[in-house]
């Protein structure tokens, strides 16, 4: 009997309208801050009761500019994946993994991804990823998807801060239901209104929900194992829980499944336990996953900036445009007096002072347009949008390195948001680790490209499977790799470029790159921390030894020579190219003259000359 009844599906439907309940407050705010990004300022205020009547309505664009500098910033620190291995034995693998994980999230359009997700984050204030095995990849071979979830599609428990402690995860989407009933032929007849319909925003276009049925994505976990449930209404269409043959090769006897055809109710959806969406809230908050952004910020002076700038343009079309009382009985003639292009206005009878009197207009004093600059200051302020920050400095900052002190220091809240999103994409890049582990049984090749060319490796998961450690002839039992993972920035701004090139050419300047110097430029280097720091090490340190080389054949030429001037003069021509150096003398002993013949050869001689006997 399958585990996953249409009894249990009714249970995870009612679970999941309790989880929206607990999230309404956030669904409200994402909508809001939304229309908020596409000028609705009107449609929100109006909704608060902030204005009333119609009429011109000032949409300012200062809080639009600060989503769109701050996502510049984020862009620019792209992020790049570096994995450092904690086992001597792993190194290989992790250089392997370096080189190919940047080519899997390229093949995901992962720029893209962080792009709109990005977007998704400032907005609303928190960005939703998706790391997941897609198996109708690469024509049936399978690899893995990273894809962007709205949030409004997303629920989980309410009141935790970790979506791994949510007891189940839900994802919803709509799709036509004529396409369901033919990928899964069990739905036919059995469609009807869903019980649940997710929150939608307000889109431009006319999104019309007819035909269309809600799709629900249930992950749970039980025992440590992280299972997955999909269906509609009371229909199943794939369940691990059901699924009881772990062999690939069969499809499942539901039908056809979205997210993966192996496993089984003993393995669960993926070996590593762990739900596959990756939250990253821009300013976190207590009892939530998600944090809030910069328009609940500065929604607030963003209004004030709109309502006052609305006021001084009907004042000014107040103070343009001359307006009149009039009697009832006057003799002006209206259409003509409201006609520009008349020069004549006829009247009829005596035109009196009571008949026709001009409405005065009082301009609006200066201190009005000081408290809009104010408030305008204020948002920027808040948001850290600053002049510093997009490139303009005050009067009398003139120097270089004060200028570019101060965009460094401007720069500090973007730095942040980007660390916390670099821990976001830490997340991501593990979730991958751990997929290549488990589905890359075969082979693949990869094009690994920089430096000179381009490269092709071949990349399995043999060398991510656990293993067996010994110690001599004794088993210590199973070790799997595991790597950590160091997230750089892949782009640099200006400004690091800037800095980066002040600082080669300083130590240019101080002699460090000089031969002979290399000993202390290493010294000096392990006390520093910049970009490329490893890779000036690796080459003075290559230097070095070279130079130690040169040196030690100096030294064994210089003996050669020595040596042969001494024993086999005839040949030292042949070592020195045909020319002959003089033998330096040896230095006298103290106290006596030049040098004489050896003690040996002397006392050699002296026996041979002596008479036998």
């Amino acid at each position: 009997m399958p585990t996953i009844t249409p009894e249990r599906l009714r249970e995870f439907t009612a679970v999941l309208q309790k989880y929206k309940t607990g999230k309404a407050s956030l669904e409200r705010r994402v909508v809001s801050a939304e229309n908020w990004w596409k000028l609705r300022n009107r449609f929100e205020e109006r909704k608060e009761g902030l204005r009333g009547g119609e009429g011109y309505h000032s949409e300012s664009g200062w809080l639009h500019n600060v989503i769109v500098s701050k996502h510049a910033d984020a862009m620019e620190a792209y992020p790049e994946p570096l994995i450092l291995p904690r086992e001597p034995g792993d190194e290989q693998q992790a250089r392997l993994l370096s080189a190919i994980l940047p080519c899997i999230l390229e093949q995901n359009r992962f720029e893209k991804t962080y792009d709109a997700a990005m977007w998704q984050k400032l907005k609303t204030g928190t960005a939703a990823y998706r790391v997941i095995w897609d198996p109708d990849k690469l024509g049936g071979l399978g690899d893995i998807s990273i894809q962007k979830v709205d949030l409004l599609n997303l629920f989980w428990e309410p009141g935790i801060t970790d979506l791994q402690d949510s007891r189940y995860l839900f994802c919803t989407h709509l799709e036509d239901e004529d396409s369901l009933t033919e990928r899964w032929p069990q739905l036919k007849g059995r469609l009807r209104s869903s019980p649940f319909m997710a929150t939608r925003f307000v889109y431009d276009d006319a999104v019309s929900t007819e035909g269309k049925a809600t799709v629900i994505e249930v992950y749970y976990k039980k025992r440590g194992v992280l299972h997955y449930c999909k269906y509609v209404g009371d229909t199943v269409l794939f369940a691990t829980e059901n699924n009881a043959d772990p062999d690939p090769d069969e499809e499942s006897a539901e039908g056809d499944n979205s997210e993966l055809r192996t496993p089984n109710s003993e393995l669960g959806l993926y070996a590593h336990g762990r739900y596959p969406f990756v939250l990253d809230p821009l300013f976190p908050v207590e009892g939530s996953p998600c944090g809030y952004g910069f328009v609940d910020l500065c929604a607030n002076a963003q209004t004030a900036i709109d309502l006052m700038r609305t006021a001084f343009v009907r004042n000014t079309l107040v103070g343009a445009t001359p307006r009149f009382f009039q009697r009832i009985d006057g003799s002006v003639n209206e259409e003509e007096l409201l006609d520009l292009a008349r020069p004549l206005v006829h009247v009829s009878g005596n035109l009196g002072e009571d008949s026709l009197r001009q409405i005065g207009s009082a301009p609006l004093p200066g201190v009005y347009v000081n408290v809009l600059e104010s408030t305008i200051r204020e948002l920027r302020e808040t948001s850290g949008n600053t002049e510093t920050a997009n490139g303009t400095m005050n009067v009398g900052v003139t120097a270089a390195s004060a200028i570019a002190a101060l965009q460094e220091a401007s720069g500090k809240g973007s730095r942040d948001a980007t660390r916390a999103s670099y821990g976001a994409f830490r997340e991501i890049v593990e979730l991958c680790i751990e997929l290549i582990r488990q589905f890359y049984t075969m082979p693949r090749q990869f094009r690994i490209t920089g430096g000179e060319g381009c490269d092709f490796v071949t990349l399995d998961n043999r060398g991510l499977l656990p293993r067996m450690q010994r110690l001599g002839q004794t088993e210590l039992g199973l070790r799997q790799p595991v790597f950590d993972v160091k997230v750089m920035a892949q782009k640099r701004n200006a400004y690091s470029r800037l800095s980066q090139n002040e600082l080669a050419m300083e130590l240019y300047r101080l002699g460090l790159f000089e031969p002979g110097h290399e000993m202390q430029a290493l010294s000096l280097l392990e006390l520093m921390e910049f970009d490329g720091r490893e890779k000036l090490q690796t080459r003075l340190g290559a230097a070095l030894g070279l130079e130690q080389k040169l040196e030690e054949l100096k030294r064994y030429r210089a003996l050669a020579l020595a040596l042969t001037a001494r024993y086999q003069p005839q040949h030292l021509a042949e070592l020195t190219g045909g020319a002959v150096p003089m033998p330096e003398p040896e230095a006298p002993e103290s106290g006596e003259g030049p040098a004489g013949p050896d003690p040996v050869e002397r006392a050699r001689s002296q026996a041979n000359l002596a008479p036998l006997g």
